[in-house]
């Protein structure tokens, strides 16, 4: 596989397992047009992440169509060697599910003809995940209650202010906060950004905790799914929407349907053509005939409201 180091500059190409589409796995990440954090131009992702080594940003772009996709990574910053090119690498392949093998998701819902259509309209789409468990709980509690459109706003400003920061070309480039960084705030700090009081106490603790050891988030990872929201809901200001959530987009579980989340309820109800409400338990009979993979159901259903709204 090609590498080339030039300075504070390193390039390489990776090979997803087909389908893959990098547009779609991206949107899926990053939700919504004004995310900061994961920022897309219609052809290449960025974004800024610290690693041991130093700060740095990471350029991806893919060449070749899905059936027989290339990625090709530009990463430019501090304090990178040759040595650089593993984590990275190991980072894409987390976060863009870069290995995963969708095929047992296709002839399922080829079998049901509304799924069918959606599973084909974003053919390539894959489960996106934060490069943390400690992100994707952050996400979460900041996502609590709220629109998405605002909770977005708030990881933008938290990332503005408590962030790794690098001069790009098109201007500054904001990463997400280390738990360490977050753990020395106040809540009046986050109370300006728009935070709530509760919220604030939540991550300030939950940072806290995770940088001081007091919580092992990795010993989740190898829990089953009920042990590890069980682990979950003992924190602060973690419900079992944020629990899902976490499940779903830090650990890659591709089972876990947050039924907790209204709009994705309200959006399977319009896809299935149901017309009465959807609770938890109607979402989970629902999608019994597809329940190792309701979390890409909800992922679709993601990517049609967006594409409803025009971004893809």
């Amino acid at each position: 596989m090609p590498q080339h180091l030039n300075g504070n500059t390193i390039s390489f190409t990776i090979k997803p397992v087909a389908p893959f589409r990098l547009d779609y796995t991206v949107w899926a990440l990053r939700r919504r047009p004004d995310n900061a954090i994961d920022r897309w131009d219609g052809a290449v992702w960025r974004r800024v992440h610290e690693l041991a080594g130093g700060i740095c940003e990471v350029r991806v772009t893919q060449a070749g169509p899905p059936e027989n996709p290339t990625l090709r990574v530009l990463c430019t910053g501090k304090g990178l060697t040759g040595d650089s090119k593993t984590p990275i690498r190991n980072l894409l392949t987390r976060m863009l599910g870069l290995e995963t093998d969708l095929s047992g998701f296709y002839n399922l819902t080829r079998h049901h003809a509304t799924m069918a259509a959606l599973a084909e309209r974003f053919r390539g789409v894959r489960l996106p995940r934060f490069p943390t468990l400690f992100e994707a709980l952050v996400n979460g509690i900041a996502c609590q209650q709220l629109s998405l459109t605002v909770g977005i706003t708030l990881l933008n400003r938290l990332a503005e202010s408590y962030g790794p920061r690098l001069s790009t070309p098109e201007g500054t480039a904001f990463g997400f906060p280390r738990p360490e960084k977050l753990a020395g705030i106040d809540i009046a700090g986050l109370k300006r950004l728009g935070f709530s009081r509760q919220k604030a106490q939540a991550l300030i603790e939950l940072s806290s905790r995770v940088s001081k050891k007091a919580v092992d988030l990795s010993s989740l990872e190898t829990m089953n799914n009920e042990e590890a929201v069980e682990k979950l809901l003992e924190l602060r200001g973690i419900g079992r929407w944020t629990a899902d959530y976490a499940l779903l987009r830090g650990m890659g579980r591709f089972m876990i349907f947050p039924a907790g989340d209204v709009g994705a309820r309200n959006k399977l109800q319009v896809v299935l053509h149901i017309s009465k409400s959807l609770d938890d338990e109607g979402v989970r009979k629902r999608l019994r005939r597809w329940n190792s993979y309701a979390g890409l159901v909800y992922l679709h259903l993601l990517l049609s409201g967006l594409a409803e709204e025009g971004h893809l």
